[in-house]
Formats: C-alpha cells, structure tokens, sequence
C-alpha cells in the first residue's frame, strides 16, 4: 500500500500554491500538490506590459498570515537582489508579469508541488480510509496515492455569451474558450487567450469586446494602443475598437479603504450567516467590488481617446454600457461576425458587424470530471454546488472520516472575496488549521472596523 499523505492539493495555482508554501516546514505533515500543466503558470493570455495586480504586494502567498515566511514576495526582491530598486519605484501595486514569475520561483522550489501530473480519478477507499487520487504524467505514467484530506484548487473556467458559443466550438476549439470556425480561426476567443492573437487582432478592421471588467478594460486599452496618435501618414490605423458590457457604466472598483473591508474574514462570517436568496442577490448586486475596472486604466483609456481628438480627429472607438448580446452568426466567406445586441434600459435591439470578437466574460467554477467517482457522497445543494462549511470543508457523506476542501468554488456561500487574491493566504492557513487539528498559524478574530451584522450580536 503506498504511503498516505496528510493532504493532497489538487492543482496549483496561486491559491493552493499558498497553502503548498504555508505548509511546508510544518512539522510531521506529508504533504503533496499535483498539477497537469507542466510548470507553473498564471493568466499567460492576459500578462501584458503594463498590467499590474490590482491588489498590494502584501496580498502574496503568505505575508497575511506569516510575514516571516521564507515565501514572501519580499524575499523573493532579496534573492532575486532587487531590493533596492523595489524600494525606490515606491510601488504597492506590483507588475502582473512579476506576479507570475514569483509564483513560477515559489513553485519550482517547493518540494510538494509536482507538475506534469494530470488527476484523473478522485475517490474514497473505504480500506484505507483515505482518498484515492490517481494521476497520469508524460515522463511516469499513471500512478495512484493516497491522501487523508484533499483540497481541490483547480480554478475556474471561462465563460462567454450563450450566443458565443457555437462560433467558438465549431473548429474544435472547447466549450467557453478557444478559437473560432475554420472560416474565422482565431477571430472569436475569451480573453483569457488574448496574448497569443494580440498581433493578428491588431491587424484586422474592426474588433469588438465584451466585458466591463478588467481584463475587457486591458484588452480594449491594448487594442487602443495599435492606432496611432496624430497624423497616419500612410501608416496602419489599427483596429476599431468597440466595446460593449451588460453592466450600467464602465465603472471602477470599489477601493475605498472601508469599502474594501468587504473582504475581511469579518465580512464573509456575516455573509455565511444570510440566507441563501439574500446572498445569491448580493454576488450580482456587489458586482463593483470585483468586476469593476481600476481607476488607472479606465484613466488611461480616457487619456489615450483624449490624445486622438487633438487636431478634430475622432478616436476609431466605441464604448456601450447596458448592452447584451442576444445573437450572434458568422458572415459570409469569413468576413466577420453579425451581432445582434440588446439596450437593456431602453428594451431595443441594434446590429454590429465586427472582424473579431474577445469575449472578457469572466470564469466560473466547473465540477472537475475526476469528481465523479466522488460525487455519490457529496452533499450538493439544490442547484448543484458544494455545500461549504466556514472551513472551507466541503459536505460528504457521514461515514467519510476524510475532508474535501475548495477553494475559490464557493462564492454562493462564502461571498465575493473568493476569487480575489486578498484573502487567498488567509483561507488556505485556515484550511491548513483545520486539516491539521491545531492552530498551526494565528489568525486574528476580528480585521474590520464595520460592523456588517446588528449591534450586539
């Protein structure tokens, strides 16, 4: 029988790549994380010169919680000797690019994370009393351990339009991401695959994006970006730029101080507490605290639509808030795409011709196919989600002695916070304490000045 390991992650991004890095030094636990992609890697689409988190340098893998961990961003500046030319760009919000790297530096030195190891079957051993996770790698083959507790962090999906899909299917691309027909390869995608069709879109007539997010905002500012300033002279226009958002505006993200206490462990104990209808209507009402774009580069959208009206020149874009896409087709002989879009405040329908469409549409949680053998003993919910307790522990049936964790799969339950990287150290050490029964890291009772329930309670 092989050795049981304490915990086992599955997948490797940047949430269970915190709880790799919290755990390891921990004395007496076994630990092991498995991911199929062959090293690390976050976002490649959308690591633009440029972009930056759009949370401080402190929200790294650890600092939240264990500041004197050997993992933090700050001691990935020193032994990288790069100290001092951080302290003097006086920077909180640091590049996306070095994000990724200090993840990728993080991960290649852990010796619990495992890549190249694709999970294929997720199941209970009643022998054992242990999870049986079987995995497939290109250099060993299929293996098989065991593990008293797993944390699944295999990330989200992304997601387009209904309408959208059929055009990103049709040449074998995969449901909610990919390239478009064979007569429109490339020209229909998520943005998520923006970086490697970034020089064939800047090339084209007409390009539209759907999004109000940030990566909608960063895509539409880079496609700003290929048109020139001043007097073409002959030289490539660039595309046009059109983008359009179901949201009301093009709003920027709630970041006022109180504002962001919403995500405070304080916050999602009150939201735990609501019932479900009321908190289901909060995810969609709350959507500015993590859909909404940052000031900076909704400034810098203005600024570089500002610079191409000097001299009476109008700026080749446009931007329509409160638009949805109710239908779209392709074109003849590969000459684009007809959509048909709906003004949802005035109730009226318009037609755009474009060349190409990004779709930053965001992601959603997906249940893993190695779920299966495990789903019988999950405890779903009425609309089939993980039920999830306040330690992120997930629902299983009574004789199950094992824990299944999530993470970033509970939104429905644990409120906006789940996807954002703020709270990401503070939830895998709290899963951590669970897993290990003890208080392996101090986490503070109370983080906020508000208030979110009745005085008292």
């Amino acid at each position: 029988m092989p050795p049981v390991h304490d915990l086992l992650g599955i997948g490797i991004g940047p949430f269970n790549l915190s709880l790799a890095a919290l755990c390891d030094g921990v004395p007496g636990l076994r630990a092991l994380f498995l991911d199929a992609k062959p090293d690390f890697s976050w976002h490649p689409g959308l690591l633009l010169d440029g972009t930056t988190l759009q949370v401080p340098f402190l929200a790294d893998l650890v600092t939240m919680v264990d500041p004197t961990s050997p993992w933090s961003y700050l001691n990935y500046l020193r032994e990288h000797d790069r100290m001092f030319p951080f302290f003097f760009s006086e920077r909180f919000h640091i590049p996306r690019r070095e994000y990724d790297h200090y993840c990728r530096w993080v991960a290649g030195r852990l010796p619990s994370c495992r890549f190249d190891a694709r999970v294929t079957e997720l199941a209970w051993d009643e022998g054992a009393e242990a999870f049986a996770v079987t995995y497939r790698s290109a250099a060993g083959g299929a293996a098989r351990v065991l593990a008293r507790q797993v944390v699944l962090g295999v990330g989200t999906q992304p997601v387009v339009p209904e309408p959208l899909l059929p055009l990103l299917t049709g040449g074998g691309g995969h449901r909610g991401r990919g390239l478009g027909d064979a007569g429109h390869r490339g020209r229909v995608l998520h943005s998520a695959d923006y970086r490697a069709h970034r020089a064939e879109l800047a090339g084209l007539d007409d390009v539209t994006v759907i999004g109000a997010g940030q990566s909608g905002a960063e895509v539409v500012l880079d496609l700003l970006r290929q048109q020139p300033v001043g007097p073409r002279d002959g030289a490539a226009a660039g595309p046009y730029v059109r983008w359009l958002a179901r949201t009301p505006a093009f709003a920027p993200m709630e970041y006022s101080k109180i504002g962001l206490e919403h995500f405070t462990p304080d916050y999602i104990r009150y939201f735990r507490g609501l019932p479900e209808r009321r908190r289901e209507q909060l995810v969609r009402e709350q959507w500015q605290l993590y859909k909404g774009v940052s000031e900076e580069t909704l400034a810098a959208i203005h600024d570089e639509l500002y610079e191409r009206t000097v001299g009476g020149t109008e700026p080749r874009t446009a931007l329509h808030p409160g638009v949805a896409v109710v239908e779209a087709e392709p074109l003849p002989d590969g000459g684009g795409y007809r959509l048909v879009c709906l003004h949802t405040e005035r109730d009226e329908r318009f037609e755009v011709r474009t060349a190409a469409i990004v779709s930053a549409t965001g992601y959603a949680a997906v249940r893993p196919a190695f779920l299966e053998p495990l789903s019988k003993l999950v405890d779903w919910d009425g609309k089939g989600r993980y039920r999830i307790d306040a330690d992120y522990r997930v629902a299983l049936a009574p004789h199950v002695s094992g824990g299944l964790y999530v993470q970033n799969a509970e939104l429905h339950t644990h409120g906006v916070s789940a996807p954002d990287l703020t709270l990401g150290a503070w939830r895998a050490a709290t899963i951590l304490n669970a897993v290990a029964g003890r208080r392996v890291l101090r986490l503070p009772e109370r983080a906020a000045w508000t208030t979110f329930g009745v005085p008292g309670e």
